[in-house]
C-alpha cells in the first residue's frame, strides 16, 4: 500500500496510541544516552585511557551514527517501519553494554562506533515514524517527542548517578539497564504505526546522500545544535573561569540548561500549533541571540545564567521542527531525515572542540560571540522550515493562512 492508502487503515484511536508509543520510544532512546554519559569516568578508568585518548574515542559515536544513518531508509523499506524500529531500537539499547566491556583504546573506539551506529539508525527510524504520526494527527507533536527524549536522558542519568554513587560496576549497571530498556522499547514498538511499502515500489538505495532540501534544512539544525553543544559543554567552564562562580553554581548551570530544553520542548508543540514553525523558530532565534549576547556582556553569573536559559528556550524546538520539515520535504522522508540527522550530529561533534579551540586562541567570550552569530542564523534561515509548517503551504505560513492537512 502507498502512504496515501495506509493513512485510511489507521483509526483515530490507533494513531493516538501510536503517538504515546513513539513518545515512549523517544524516552527509552534518551535513557540509553543518559545511562552511558554518567559512567564515562568508570569506562575511562577501565579502559586505561588518558583524557586526550578519551576525547578521541568519544568522537566515534558521532562517526558511527553519521555513516549508518543513511542505511535506515533501506532497512525500513525492507522490513516495514514497525519491525525496523523494533530491531534498530533493540540494537541501540543492547549496545549500551559494549563501551563498559572495552579493555583498551582500540576496543573502546570500536565499541563506541557500533554504539553510535545503532543510535543513529534508530534515531532516524523513530523520527520518521514521529513525523508520520504528526501528519495523521494534524497537530504538532515533534517538539514534545524530543522533550520526552530529554526526559529519558535525565532519568537515565539519574539512575546512572545513583549507580556511580554506590560504586556499582558499570558492566553490571549497563547490563541491567540494557535489559530493562530493551524490554520497555520492544513493548512500546508494539503500538507504533506499521507502515509498509508497496510490494512493487522501488526500494531506496542502501546508502544514499541526502537530498539538497535536507542539506538546507540541516544547516538551520546545525546552528541550533552548535549553540546547544556549546552551552551544555562550556557553560559551567564559562561561569567558573570568566565570572569567578563557585564550582557548585557552575555545575548547576549545565543541569539548568538541560531542564530548560526539556521543558521548552514538551511545551513547544502548543506554540508551534499557534504560531507555525517559521514564526516560532524566527522568534526563538531572536531570543537565543539575545541570550548569547547577554552571556557575553553580562557582568555577573546571574545574568549569564539568564542568558544560557534564553539560549535553551530559543533553540529547543528547532531540531524537532527540522526533522518534521525534512520528513515533508520530498518523496523519501527517511532519506531526508537521515541527512538532517547527520548534519546535526556533526554539529554536536564539532561544537565543543570548536569552542575550545577558539577560546584557546582568543577567549571564551569570543567563543560565545560565535554562538550569538549562529543563533542569529536561525532568524535568517527560519523560512526553510516552511516545508514542515502544517499551518500553511509555501509562503502562506507566516501570514497564518490555514492549510489543508499535508499529504503523507
Amino acid at each position: 500500500m502507498t502512504k496515501e492508502s495506509t493513512a485510511k487503515v489507521f483509526g483515530t484511536g490507533e494513531v493516538r496510541r501510536a503517538r504515546y508509543a513513539v513518545a515512549a520510544v523517544f524516552t527509552v532512546h534518551g535513557a540509553v544516552t543518559g545511562s552511558f554519559a554518567t559512567r564515562v569516568p568508570w569506562i575511562q578508568d577501565h579502559a586505561g585511557v588518558s583524557a586526550g585518548q578519551l576525547g578521541l574515542a568519544l568522537a566515534f559515536p558521532a562517526i558511527g551514527a553519521s555513516l549508518a544513518m543513511p542505511l535506515a531508509g533501506a532497512v525500513s523499506h525492507r522490513f516495514g517501519a514497525r519491525t525496523a524500529l523494533r530491531g534498530l531500537l533493540a540494537l541501540w539499547t543492547l549496545a549500551l553494554v559494549l563501551p563498559s566491556l572495552a579493555p583498551n583504546l582500540l576496543t573502546l573506539c570500536v565499541a563506541l562506533f557500533a554504539y553510535g551506529a545503532a543510535a543513529g539508525m534508530s534515531d532516524v527510524a523513530m523520527n520518521a515514524l514521529g513525523v508520520e504520526v504528526e501528519n495523521r494527527l494534524d497537530k504538532s507533536i515533534m517538539s514534545g517527542l524530543h522533550g520526552m527524549w530529554s526526559v529519558g536522558a535525565l532519568l537515565g542519568s539519574a539512575a546512572g548517578t545513583v549507580a556511580a554513587h554506590v560504586g556499582a560496576d558499570a558492566r553490571l549497571h549497563h547490563v541491567v539497564a540494557a535489559l530493562v530498556l530493551t524490554a520497555l522499547g520492544l513493548a512500546a514498538c508494539q503500538w507504533v504505526l506499521d507502515l509498509r511499502s508497496e510490494p512493487d515500489e522501488e526500494p531506496p538505495p542502501r546508502f544514499a546522500l541526502p537530498p539538497r532540501s535536507a542539506l538546507i534544512i540541516g544547516a538551520v539544525g546545525f546552528c541550533a545544535v552548535f549553540a546547544e553543544g556549546a552551552s551544555l559543554d562550556w557553560s559551567a567552564v564559562y561561569l567558573r573561569d570568566e565570572l569567578g562562580s563557585s564550582a557548585g553554581l557552575a555545575a548547576a548551570s549545565t543541569t539548568a540548561f538541560a531542564l530548560t530544553m526539556a521543558i521548552a520542548r514538551i511545551a513547544g508543540d502548543r506554540v508551534v500549533d499557534r504560531f507555525g514553525a517559521v514564526r516560532t523558530v524566527r522568534t526563538g532565534g531572536l531570543l537565543a541571540t539575545a541570550g548569547a549576547v547577554l552571556v557575553v556582556t553580562g557582568p555577573n553569573a546571574a545574568l549569564a545564567l539568564c542568558g544560557f536559559g534564553m539560549i535553551g528556550l530559543g533553540i529547543a524546538v528547532v531540531v524537532p521542527l527540522a526533522f518534521a520539515a525534512a520528513g515533508r520535504s520530498g518523496p523519501k522522508p527517511a532519506q531526508a531525515i537521515a541527512g538532517v540527522a547527520t548534519i546535526t550530529y556533526t554539529s554536536g561533534l564539532i561544537a565543543p572542540s570548536a569552542i575550545g579551540s577558539l577560546a584557546e586562541a582568543t577567549s571564551l567570550v569570543v567563543s560565545f560571540g560565535l554562538v550569538s552569530v549562529l543563533a542569529f542564523g536561525l532568524v535568517l534561515g527560519a523560512g526553510v522550515l516552511r516545508a514542515g509548517d502544517r499551518k500553511a503551504p509555501s509562503g502562506a505560513a507566516e501570514q497564518g493562512t490555514p492549510a489543508a492537512a499535508p499529504r503523507t
